[in-house]
């Protein structure tokens, strides 16, 4: 028998002893690190409420623009309502102004109110009565995608629904209203009806009108068409904001503007 060279056996001990990645001849395979999952659009929804202005609706006008568009000019003040005493400034030459530092803080939490509303996907409805404004209230609203209603107002709409049109209704999860008056001397009847429905509002009133009903009152001018179109194109900026933020955070194609009307199964 031939006897093998001692030298061998430590050879093979060694070898036996070095770590396997060494032995092995094949790459080693890396474990991938799992994807991120999207953020819950609740989860976000939440997270937004607790920011005073995530739209960034305060930078849309400025008291000035207020007062250009003579927003504070009130009605005489035989017409006051002791419940829009608090946002006056004073009266001038027997007609009422408005103090509009009190309207822009009104309107802008308005505005904010607004874009979250447009941001969860909510049906927003404009109202206006005032003959003079009508076919721009209704242009404004197509524009940023949700509706109007500027005739007369039916009672029961909002409150026997299902009745009316003998099928299940969603109702609007918010409701603007450019005037809060029928006429001089009574209000609104969709302003009763969101209140017992518990529908939320946003409405300008004027010095002779009832604030009490509304979610959000603006104190300020309802009747010149300088107001009603720059109160408009607010109320169209904020909702445009905040549609354009849902779509970026799901990932959606840009909001196509152009088109003044979309399906909502396409939101």
């Amino acid at each position: 028998l031939i006897k093998a060279p001692s030298t061998i056996v430590p050879r093979l001990g060694q070898l036996a002893g070095l770590p396997r990645r060494l032995q092995s001849t094949q790459p080693e395979l890396t474990a991938e690190k799992p994807e991120a999952e999207p953020e819950d659009i609740a989860v976000i929804e939440e997270r937004l409420l607790k920011h005073p202005d995530h739209f960034q609706v305060h930078n849309l006008f400025t008291v000035r623009d207020l007062f250009n568009a003579r927003v504070h000019y009130g009605h005489k003040e035989g017409s006051l309502d002791d419940r829009m005493r608090p946002y006056l400034f004073g009266s001038r030459l027997g007609h009422l102004i408005f103090d509009l530092d009190k309207t822009a803080s009104h309107l802008r939490d308005a505005l904010n109110f607004a874009a979250h509303i447009a941001f969860r996907d909510g049906i927003i409805l404009f109202f206006n009565r005032n003959a003079l404004n009508a076919h721009l209230v209704e242009r404004k609203a197509q524009e940023a995608g949700e509706f109007s209603h500027t005739r007369f107002w039916r009672g029961g709409i909002f409150t026997n629904a299902n009745v009316q049109f003998e099928a299940v209704t969603r109702l609007p999860d918010l409701c603007i209203f450019l005037n809060t008056q029928n006429n001089v001397m009574s209000q609104h009847t969709a302003v009763r009806d969101a209140a017992k429905m518990a529908i939320p509002t946003i409405g300008v009133v004027d010095s002779n009108c009832n604030p009490n009903l509304i979610t959000y009152p603006v104190p300020g001018n309802d009747d010149s068409p300088a107001a009603i179109e720059l109160y408009c194109n607010l109320f169209k900026e904020a909702i445009l904001r905040g549609k354009r933020e849902r779509r970026r955070l799901l990932g959606l194609p840009p909001l196509d503007e152009a088109q003044p009307r979309r399906s909502r199964r396409n939101k």
